[in-house]
């Protein structure tokens, strides 16, 4: 497997490269803190709920998306990429102070900024990306930002559980600082002309309800964010049983790391292909695919077997982000350049604030169902998801007015 000649060509572009590399480095950070964090909590209080919660913490801001997603519209979105990893960098040494179950609001407390920031910081790199790369390779970017991020699942967890079992919690914190402090770095590096926003002079709501009605209104783009959406909903609400399911294979918390490594694997190649593919297949068909392997990865993964388990990994690794890229891809074409913070953010919140619904339902859902019966359920609704947004008549390839060109070939696809 190679990655395609337009992928190349994003790699050998500087700015692009520095791109990748901040994600690189702070997804590092990010991947190991994630882990991390879940296990900490397992090990203090030996709560599986307790450990959820650790996700649902960073998920949770994602309900307030639309509106912290105007602040990416409203600044200059390279010094903003900046303040946000090196504030970021100064937050994490507070879980310093988490040393028993009694402190451990204030780990649950950083995580939620950790979250609101990381909102912010989603909208105003979508937006910012848009002004590195062209429209036609805005698939393969998307696709290689994918793979690097998830990438870090091949070697972050690993790290993460071995810092975490050699020195604790903390010392995971102080790597992530770390990365945060070097992607900031990279973006001041990065060669961008961006204007002063022009203050609209209508009001922060009203600026924020620009970009939740473009998105809600434009028939290429709701029933793909919608059914992101539902992917995410019941992923997470199965994401739930990762604790019990490592129980039933026999293993500390610590083998997490190994399933989630093989997550990344199937993730590397997902995000290598997803270019090339969304040219093929088109948005529609790319993620009803995707959300259909998602479906056979959840169900199977309540399989008591190490080779079904790591298989399902790399499974669900290969189908989760074809929704995802597809989705991110279509609003970066088709909205205007002004309003693309809001979008993204807006189309983040409808497709990640399920998330944060799943894992508090999962919360409650997963000691008294177990995996045995949450699973299967997850999967058939996740087949039922793919089987509804590929039986949806096309809507019109049409863009708005000042959206991005799209590409040539088949643009139905983001239909």
């Amino acid at each position: 497997m190679t990655t395609s000649p337009t992928a190349f060509r994003v790699l050998r572009d500087r700015d692009a490269g520095l791109y990748l590399g901040a994600v690189v480095v702070s997804g590092f950070g990010t991947s190991s803190l994630w882990l991390a964090s879940g296990v900490w909590v397992k090990d203090m209080t030996g709560s599986d709920a307790l450990a959820a919660l650790c996700m649902l913490a960073m998920w949770a801001p994602s309900l307030a998306g639309p509106a912290l997603g105007t602040l990416a519209d409203r600044v200059r979105r390279k010094p903003l990429l900046i303040c946000l990893n090196l504030g970021l960098a100064a937050l994490l040494p507070v879980l310093f102070a988490v040393d028993s179950p009694d402190r451990l609001w204030l780990l649950y407390t950083v995580l939620l900024v950790y979250g609101a920031a990381g909102t912010v910081h989603d909208a105003a790199e979508s937006a910012l990306v848009t002004t590195v790369v062209g429209a036609g390779l805005l698939g393969d970017f998307n696709g290689l930002r994918m793979t690097v991020t998830e990438g870090m699942k091949l070697v972050a967890p690993l790290t993460g559980a071995g810092l975490y079992a050699a020195w604790g919690g903390p010392a995971v914190a102080c790597l992530d600082a770390a990365s945060f402090v070097l992607a900031a770095g990279m973006c001041a590096l990065l060669r961008v002309r961006e204007e002063r926003p022009v203050p609209s002079g209508t009001g922060w709501w009203r600026e924020t309800a620009e970009g939740t009605r473009h998105l809600w209104g434009h028939p290429a783009l709701r029933p793909l964010v919608l059914a992101a959406g539902l992917t995410m909903l019941f992923t997470s609400l199965a994401g739930t049983a990762v604790y019990a399911v490592v129980d039933r294979l026999g293993h500390s918390p610590a083998y997490l790391g190994v399933l989630y490594a093989a997550q990344g694997a199937g993730s590397v190649a997902a995000g290598l292909l997803a270019g090339p593919a969304l040219r093929r297949l088109g948005a529609r068909r790319l993620a009803a695919a995707g959300i259909a392997l998602t479906a056979v990865a959840a169900a199977t993964r309540a399989v008591a077997w190490d080779p079904v388990a790591l298989a399902s990994s790399v499974a669900g690794g290969l189908g989760l982000p074809c929704v995802l890229i597809a989705a991110l891809t279509a609003v970066q074409r088709r909205t205007p350049g002004p309003l693309l913070g809001r979008a993204t953010a807006t189309a983040n919140t409808l497709m990640f604030t399920p998330t944060a619904v799943g894992l508090a339902a999962g919360a409650g859902l997963v000691e008294p169902a177990g995996p045995g019966l949450l699973l299967p359920l997850c999967g058939l609704a996740l087949l039922a998801t793919a089987v509804l947004l590929r039986g949806r008549p096309a809507a019109p390839a049409t863009s708005p007015a000042g959206a991005a060109p799209t590409e040539s070939a088949p643009d139905a696809g983001l239909t």
